[in-house]
């Protein structure tokens, strides 16, 4: 597992990890049914979360969850029952009350199978919208020295 913060783009982290392709996430002929791609990005970004400090327990912790408002995914090559799928799952720093994540899978060729992204946003357990973002959040970007 590797994380990482890109030295181009100071508004962005980065952690790698894999994933692999279970039975019950493929078809009749071992190919991945595509919606299970969406759990792949979440435990992509479940493991970035436990990587840097901000995962749903502590998200959850601090009075808040973080519903995910729009999921765009684009397959590009299919991936198999067995196979070991490598996720770069990037955290996209942004002014405003939200969380944007993006996706790229990789087969174990190191061939693109996958990229996507989430946007997730902030919502007490009522499920009120935050239109700022929560403390805990904006201490965590000075953590992570991110421009806030």
């Amino acid at each position: 597992m590797t994380k990482t913060k890109d030295s181009n783009n100071p508004e962005t982290l980065s952690f790698t990890s894999e994933v692999r392709v279970r039975f019950n996430e493929t078809d009749p002929l071992g190919i991945v049914w595509h919606g299970h791609y969406i759990k792949y990005f979440e435990d992509g970004r479940e493991a970035f979360g436990r990587a840097y400090g901000i995962d749903y327990l502590e998200i959850q912790k601090n009075g808040f969850a973080t519903p995910i408002v729009k999921f765009v995914c684009e397959n590009k090559l299919p991936l198999r029952y067995g196979e070991v799928v490598t996720v770069q799952t990037v955290f996209i720093n942004n002014p405003a009350a939200k969380m944007i994540f993006q996706y790229i899978l990789f087969n174990q060729k190191n061939e693109l199978v996958c990229t996507g992204e989430t946007i997730q946003v902030f919502t007490d357990f009522e499920g009120n919208l935050m239109l700022n973002s929560p403390e805990f959040f904006m201490s965590w970007k000075k953590k992570m020295q991110l421009p806030h």
